[in-house]
C-alpha cells in the first residue's frame, strides 16, 4: 500500500464560477486559476500522484500550457488515474477536507463524492468528503480563498 497527501489553495474572485468536486456551487465568487481552479480535485490529484511517486499536478498539467486553460479538473483527475493505473496501482480510497468559511457544501456533498468516485473509478463508499471552517482565522477565515487537503491510498497490483 502507498499513501499520498495533497494540498491546494486558490483565491476567491468575482466573475468566476465556483466549482468544487466538479459541482457548480451557487456562490457570488469563484476560485482563480488556470483551469476551473477546483481546489478539492487538485488536492486529490496531488495525493494520487504523491502515492504513485509521480510528482505533482504542476508537473503533469502545467499552468503554462494553454490546453489546460479553463479545463474541468474532473478531466484532469480522470487523466491522472489513466496514467497511474497502468503502472500497477489501484485506488483504494480518498479522503478530502475542504477549508472554507462559506458556502456550506452539505447540499452538494453527495454530488461531489459521486463525481470523484466516477472520475477515479471506485465505488462511492471509497470517497469521503468533509468541510471545515478556520473559525475566521487566516485567508480562509477572511473569505479571501479556499483550500483543500486530501489523502489517497493506492494498492500495488504489480511491482510498480
Amino acid at each position: 500500500m502507498r499513501i499520498g497527501y495533497g494540498f491546494d489553495a486558490h483565491r476567491l474572485v468575482p466573475h468566476r464560477k465556483l466549482v468544487l468536486g466538479g459541482a457548480q456551487i451557487d456562490y457570488p465568487l469563484g476560485l482563480e486559476g488556470h483551469s476551473d481552479a477546483d481546489v478539492l480535485i487538485h488536492a486529490i490529484i496531488d495525493a494520487l500522484l504523491g502515492a504513485a511517486g509521480m510528482g505533482d499536478i504542476g508537473m503533469l498539467f502545467p499552468d503554462t500550457d494553454p490546453s489546460y486553460e479553463g479545463v474541468s479538473s474532473l478531466r484532469l483527475l480522470s487523466e491522472t488515474v489513466s496514467r497511474i493505473t497502468p503502472l500497477g496501482f489501484e485506488i483504494s480510497n480518498v479522503d478530502v477536507t475542504l477549508f472554507a468559511e462559506r458556502p456550506k457544501i452539505g447540499p452538494y456533498r453527495e454530488q461531489i463524492a459521486q463525481n470523484v468516485a466516477d472520475a477515479i473509478g471506485v465505488h462511492r463508499s471509497r470517497v469521503n468528503i468533509k468541510a471545515t471552517t478556520t473559525e475566521e482565522l487566516g485567508f480562509v477565515g477572511r473569505r479571501e480563498g479556499m483550500a483543500a487537503a486530501a489523502v489517497a491510498l493506492l494498492n500495488e497490483t504489480k511491482n510498480a
